[in-house]
C-alpha cells in the first residue's frame, strides 16, 4: 500500500500524498526499530527434563532473561528449528526478570545432541511484521532410545516371573516375623487383636518385607531386527521393571551394571543405552 501511494504521489505530484507516504514510511521505520529492540538483550538457557526419548515429543523448559534496564519485552514466541508449528508463547517479560516457557521438541535419534537452534519471534509492536532472532545454543542433551514394547527372551525371562524373595528387614507386605509392643505410631491394621486380649498391652504383628527378584538385561539378546530395536526393547523393560519396583541391571558389551533400584539408577541404565555404539 505504501508503495502504491508512493507511485501515486510521484505521478500526480500531490503534496498530501507525499505527506501520507512520509508518515507511513516513518511509522514503518519506527515499528522496525521497536521490533528489533524488543528481541535484543534476551538471554536464553535450556532446562531439559531428566528423560527424553527419541521420536517422542517432549516439553523442554526454556528460561528467558530480559536484560533490558528500562522496559519489558512483549509477545515472544519460542520454538526450535524446523518445528515452528510447536511454539511456546510468552506475552510479557518484565525488565531484569527470568521467565520460563515450555517448548515442544522431538529428537529423531538417540544419543548426544550438543547443538540446538532456537528461534525467538515477535509481532511487536503492531503485528505488521514478524521479526525473528535465531540463537545457536551449545548444551549437551542425552536422548534415550524410544521404548518399544517387546517380549522378553533368554535370560531376561526372569523379569516376567512373579516370584519374590523374603527379606528379614521389617516391612508391611511379608509374613509375620515376630510380635512386638504397640508404640502408638503403627497403623491399626498391624495390631494383633487376638493376642492383645491376653495381655495388658497391645501387641502388633511385625512383618518381613518382600524383595522382588533382580533382573539383569542384556539388550543384545532381546528380540528385534536391528540394534536400535533391541535398545528400544531394553528401554521399555527398564521403565516397566522400575515402575514395578523390580531391581534391574544391565549387561551391554563390556559394561555391566548390577541390579538396583531408584530413579538415579534408572537414568544411568538409560544413558548407557543412549550412548552405546555412538563412537
Amino acid at each position: 500500500m505504501t508503495l502504491l501511494l508512493g507511485f501515486g504521489a510521484v505521478n500526480t505530484g500531490n503534496n498530501l500524498l507525499y505527506l501520507l507516504v512520509s508518515a507511513l514510511l516513518g511509522f514503518m521505520a519506527i515499528s522496525g526499530l521497536l521490533g528489533h529492540w524488543n528481541l535484543k538483550n534476551i538471554q536464553v538457557t535450556l532446562e531439559p527434563p531428566d528423560e527424553i526419548y527419541a521420536g517422542v515429543e517432549t516439553l523442554v523448559r526454556v528460561r528467558l532473561h530480559n536484560r533490558h534496564r528500562l522496559l519489558p519485552v512483549f509477545l515472544l514466541d519460542v520454538y526450535f528449528a524446523a518445528q515452528s508449528d510447536r511454539t511456546g508463547h510468552l506475552p510479557l517479560l518484565k525488565k531484569g526478570e527470568w521467565e520460563a516457557v515450555g517448548v515442544p521438541i522431538t529428537f529423531s535419534a538417540r544419543g548426544q545432541h550438543q547443538h540446538q537452534q532456537l528461534t525467538i519471534s515477535s509481532t511487536f509492536p503492531i503485528n505488521f511484521f514478524i521479526r525473528r532472532r535465531v540463537l545457536e545454543l551449545s548444551q549437551n542433551i542425552i536422548v534415550f532410545p524410544r521404548p518399544l514394547v517387546c517380549r522378553q527372551q533368554g535370560s531376561v525371562d526372569q523379569a516376567q516371573r512373579a516370584g519374590v524373595l523374603e527379606n528379614q528387614a521389617k516391612g508391611t507386605d511379608g509374613d509375620i516375623s515376630s510380635i512386638g509392643n504397640y508404640q502408638g505410631s503403627e497403623p491399626l491394621k498391624m495390631i494383633h487383636w487376638k493376642l492383645s486380649a491376653h495381655h495388658d498391652s497391645l501387641k502388633i504383628k511385625e512383618l518381613s518385607s518382600l524383595q522382588h527378584l533382580p533382573v539383569q538385561i542384556d539388550p543384545l539378546t532381546l528380540p528385534g531386527n536391528s540394534l536400535e530395536q533391541q535398545l528400544s526393547c531394553a528401554a521399555y523393560l527398564i521403565n516397566d521393571l522400575t515402575r514395578r519396583n523390580r531391581p534391574v541391571g544391565l549387561k551391554l558389551g563390556s559394561v555391566t551394571i548390577p541390579p538396583a533400584l531408584g530413579p538415579g539408577h534408572k537414568l544411568r541404565l538409560l544413558k548407557e543405552l543412549a550412548l552405546y555404539a555412538q563412537d
